[in-house]
């Protein structure tokens, strides 16, 4: 009797055993969501953070919201393949998790690793002070993660050493954040209520990914930057019909991707609330390919 019943709780744990690693592997580039939700608790949805692979390999990281280290596990990514990290903006939702990422990663990674993020304003600091307040190794919060400041390694912590570049989010011409290797990124500061917030565009082999991040979709250059993208990245934060001073309508999001005329929406982010009047508003706008967003999501860009 006990045999056959530890047989039948290993037959239903072997699923989920076998679901904890997430393959990507869909072509060339592919984008992969480690975090489809916002700040809202939620069973089924981490907060915001993406994965942009190329040729299998785990190279662009954007954003780190909570839950989202643990989905970089399960994702297989890797701290020795990423390019660089790029973090949008400085609300918990996009960044809580970055000091899980960056603990004993030099146990894996000797090399810096590049970390962009946004200047500051009256609403957060610039990120360079940001991390100075998490990882200075004597006032810091987690003074154990000196190293990545330029500490001296010890024997109680480390990470690896981050190259870190600032983007002011005021330019309304997006900056070159990282050119090397046929991969280029630029960054283009866009409004989310008061705080100072990036998007930012991926070129690789001849296609593009956006990453949005949160905004009001008030800022007409964001369009241009978004042009003709094989994928975008759209944040779906408030539900059909509500206004929000730092999120952009279910339709406004439709609009900016049918204006940009991109070949693929994927809709991410998303608020607790019913989606499908939320969708259905977003269609009066834009009517091209169109991805819900999910946890470990795995999406060809092509």
């Amino acid at each position: 009797m006990k045999r056959s019943a530890t047989i039948a709780l290993l037959a239903m744990l072997l699923p989920l055993s076998t679901a904890a690693a997430q393959t990507c592997d869909v072509g060339p580039v592919a984008v992969q969501i480690l975090g489809s939700g916002g700040p809202a608790i939620n069973r089924f949805r981490s907060s915001s953070s993406y994965l942009l692979r190329i040729d299998g390999q785990s190279k662009v990281l954007i954003d780190m919201g909570g839950g989202a280290f643990g989905r970089f596990g399960q994702a297989d990514g890797k701290l020795t393949e990423l390019a660089m990290v790029g973090i949008s903006h400085l609300h918990p939702d996009h960044v809580s998790d970055l000091p899980a990422l960056l603990w004993l990663s030099h146990q894996s990674r000797k090399e810096p690793l590049p970390i962009v993020g946004p200047s500051g304003n009256e609403a957060a600091p610039d990120f360079q002070t940001f991390l100075n307040r998490l990882f200075d190794e004597k006032t810091g919060a987690f003074q154990v993660l000196g190293p990545v400041l330029g500490a001296k390694l010890g024997t109680s912590g480390g990470g690896v050493p981050l190259k870190v570049s600032v983007v002011d989010v005021a330019k309304a011409q997006a900056s070159t954040v990282f050119d090397a290797d046929g991969l280029t990124v630029t960054a283009l500061g866009i409004p989310h209520g008061p705080m100072a917030t990036l998007a930012y565009r991926v070129t690789t082999k001849g296609v593009s990914v956006v990453f949005s991040s949160d905004q009001t979709g008030t800022n007409p250059n964001f369009v241009e930057f978004a042009k003709d993208a094989n994928v975008l990245i759209m944040h779906l934060a408030i539900p059909a019909g509500a206004k929000n001073p730092l999120h952009a309508a279910p339709e406004v999001v439709g609009r900016i991707a049918r204006e940009a005329g991109i070949k693929h929406l994927i809709v991410s982010h998303v608020g607790p609330f019913n989606l499908d009047p939320a969708i259905a508003e977003l269609k009066t706008a834009y009517s091209g390919p169109l991805t819900v967003g999910a946890d470990l999501q795995c999406t060809a860009v092509k």
